[in-house]
């Protein structure tokens, strides 16, 4: 079997391919591709593989974006973390789909089913009818999480969370309780997912919930420093760039 992983978050890439060579080491992974431009390159030089792993939320468009600049007839395992309206509409279309974090066995069962159904073609996968499904939604917000711990899931509430802090490539979830949590989720892509009038991105490493804010220094003319909850030792800045933005925040908030 040839397989093709478009997913721009290389922790869950890495996490993903390991995943697939656990169920079968004689699968063969051609191409890992993080972008709907770097995809579609890929796909007009290349022929179709077997099978595709398909996030939907790439760094520069939805996925869908890929199949309406080539033609693609590759059954495609969709890998989300999108709520459940779209879960249902995976579903409703027959297209296969793994919910992030994705566990082992989930993953078995979708290559199982794949292997079953020998000889799909795209044109039974009703891509451009999920696509407006998707769109056409009223916009949601995440409200909960869910994280592999070893063997076991971890769910917790949008609510439970006090900021998301990303360091050296990966992102970890601070929970009021103090708990410490990875997420296989980049800031850039948690920030459209989170309720903009609770959550703000304060620099490039933290996106904080409004109420783990205990106190607000003016550090220079043009800076601020936080004081969070759970504490982080010598405080959080505020960036130069949001400064302006933030205090706007702050203030509808108060409102």
């Amino acid at each position: 079997m040839k397989v093709v992983i478009i997913e721009d978050e290389g922790f869950a890439a890495m996490r993903l391919k390991k995943m697939i060579l656990q169920y079968n080491p004689a699968i063969e992974i051609l191409a890992e591709l993080e972008s709907v431009e770097e995809s579609v390159i890929w796909f007009k030089a290349n022929p179709d593989p077997d099978l595709i792993f398909l996030d939907i939320q790439l760094e520069d468009d939805l996925s869908f974006a890929i199949f309406e600049q080539v033609n693609i007839s590759s059954p495609v395992i969709f890998t989300t973390a999108f709520d459940e309206y779209a879960i249902k509409a995976f579903k409703l279309k027959s297209i296969d789909y793994l919910l992030k974090p994705i566990v082992q066995e989930e993953l078995v069962a979708a290559l199982k089913k794949y292997e079953e159904i020998t000889g799909m073609q795209r044109n039974n996968l009703d891509l451009q009818s999920l696509y407006g499904l998707i769109i056409s939604k009223e916009k949601k917000y995440r409200e909960r999480f869910s994280v592999s711990i070893g063997t076991k899931i971890k769910s917790f509430n949008i609510s439970d969370v006090a900021y998301f802090l990303s360091e050296e490539g990966y992102t970890s979830v601070y929970l009021w309780n103090k708990s410490v949590y990875p997420l296989d989720i980049s800031l850039n892509k948690l920030v459209p997912e989170t309720d903009p009038e609770l959550f703000f991105r304060i620099n490039r490493q933290m996106l904080l919930n409004i109420n783990a804010i205990q106190d607000i220094h003016i550090h220079s003319s043009s800076r601020l420093k936080l004081d969070v909850n759970p504490k982080i030792e010598n405080g959080v800045f505020v960036s130069v760039d949001k400064v302006t933005e933030f205090k706007k925040w702050i203030g509808a908030k108060d409102k």
